[in-house]
């Protein structure tokens, strides 16, 4: 009995060991975002930890996330540089036309451009993931991750509403950034893990580790 108690394998020792890899990849992968030109780097390795850990339980949580970020650290670095500055120009032009829908024009314009933004918003969704569990060049990678935004579109469209509406509460409420960073790469990758298998070979299929 008290074998069965104290046993690492039990449903309550599972279920806590889960909890504090949930938590503190969370928290880690918010320490490493603070430089800001390793948000990519750091968000590839949390979207590859979390499938390998929580998907399909193969991996050690800290030890997986920590290697994944240095393996992805230059790549992720040259992305951020160029996804940031587009993401605060998008957000400023949001911003613009949010204040001048007093008219139809207006109006118009707004709703057009929320909907353009669709197309950034949907290759920042796919290009860390795309970082995180394969190996590309730069720019294969931003043409893989546009052409799988728009040939998905109703994954896509799903994704991208998910990712912003959990990185708004969390920025509104802030403590549950304790648990939102690994919640929202797990729900985004019920979409991409659906995806990717897609574009691989059975060989291919086994070297990145999806399960058939």
């Amino acid at each position: 009995m008290w074998q069965d108690i104290f046993n690492p394998e039990n449903l309550f020792f599972r279920t806590l060991s889960k909890g504090v890899d949930l938590v503190g990849l969370s928290l880690l992968w918010l320490l490493l975002c603070i430089p800001v030109v390793t948000i990519g780097s750091a968000t590839a390795a949390l979207y590859y930890t979390v499938v390998k850990v929580f998907r399909y339980r193969k991996e050690e949580a800290f030890k997986t996330y920590l290697k994944a970020f240095r393996e992805n650290l230059r790549q992720g670095i040259s992305v951020t540089l160029v996804c940031i500055p587009a993401a605060i120009f998008l957000a400023w032009g949001y911003n613009v036309m949010a204040n001048n829908i007093s008219t139809s024009a207006g109006v118009v314009m707004y709703m057009a451009y929320y909907v353009v933004l669709l197309v950034p918003a949907a290759i920042f969704c796919y290009i860390f993931p795309l970082m995180g569990r394969f190996e590309f060049q730069t720019k294969a990678l931003y043409r893989t991750a546009f052409i799988m935004a728009f040939r998905h579109l109703p994954s896509t469209v799903i994704v991208v509403m998910l990712t912003v509406e959990m990185a708004v509460y969390t920025i509104e409420k802030w403590w549950p950034v304790l648990i939102t960073p690994v919640l929202t790469m797990l729900l985004v990758s019920l979409f991409l893990e659906r995806i990717f298998p897609k574009y691989l070979s059975g060989e291919e299929m086994e070297k990145f580790g999806f399960c058939r």
